[in-house]
């Protein structure tokens, strides 16, 4: 599980719509694309399928190439090489003031850790925590496993932090390219063994 409180700055790429959901219950449908900077190589554009609950009745308003400032909830749906976002809005600012793109908030995160927990010294002799982590979607038959890179900053690593360990974790999300690749991070603020419960129908 992957959910991240952000805000959003973009740029409409399709014009609002309204649509149903399978309760009958129309929702707000638009899409923003929005540019992640790259550490190296090309900037990256995304598009973020956004949906927000009732009919928005300025929905005229959100014409392709407005500026538009949105709260939400992101998550990540990823189907192969491909990685879809997907945001449930709270709340849309069409009078944003804020040129540049941007997708700042908070990681909030369940999973397993990798085979690697690396402790390293920065250069100015503080201990951070490095390693990633993968959440698991089941998909038809199978899987599909999305990676997120952990930082750790003045951390010590606790006993339970081990190779292929159930994490729950949350901090900063960050979003970054590197050779066209485009890497999700998260600078941890807290984090804890997760210990998935058993199924019991009685709950």
């Amino acid at each position: 599980m992957i959910k991240c409180n952000v805000t959003v700055c973009g740029t409409i790429s399709k014009a609002a719509v309204v649509r149903t959901n399978n309760e009958n219950k129309a929702f707000t449908a638009f899409a923003v694309n929005c540019v992640i900077p790259a550490r190296n190589g090309i900037d990256k554009t995304v598009e973020i399928s956004v949906a927000k609950d009732g009919e928005e009745y300025n929905r005229a308003d959100y014409t392709v190439g407005k500026r538009v400032e949105i709260s939400g909830v992101l998550t990540f749906k990823k189907r192969g090489d491909n990685l879809y976002f997907n945001m449930s809005a709270s709340s849309v600012n069409l009078t944003v003031a804020s040129n540049e793109d941007s997708i700042k908030g908070e990681m909030h995160f369940r999973g397993k850790t990798g085979k690697n927990i690396e402790e390293k010294t920065d250069k100015k002799g503080k201990n951070f925590l490095q390693f990633s982590a993968f959440s698991a979607e089941k998909v038809n038959d199978g899987f599909e496993y999305l990676w997120v890179r952990f930082l750790g900053f003045d951390r010590e690593r606790e006993e339970w932090l081990q190779p292929q360990t159930g994490i729950e974790a949350k901090g900063e999300l960050e979003l970054s390219v590197y050779n066209d690749k485009l890497n999700i991070a998260c600078k941890v603020s807290e984090m804890s063994e997760y210990v998935k419960q058993p199924y019991n129908p009685n709950n």
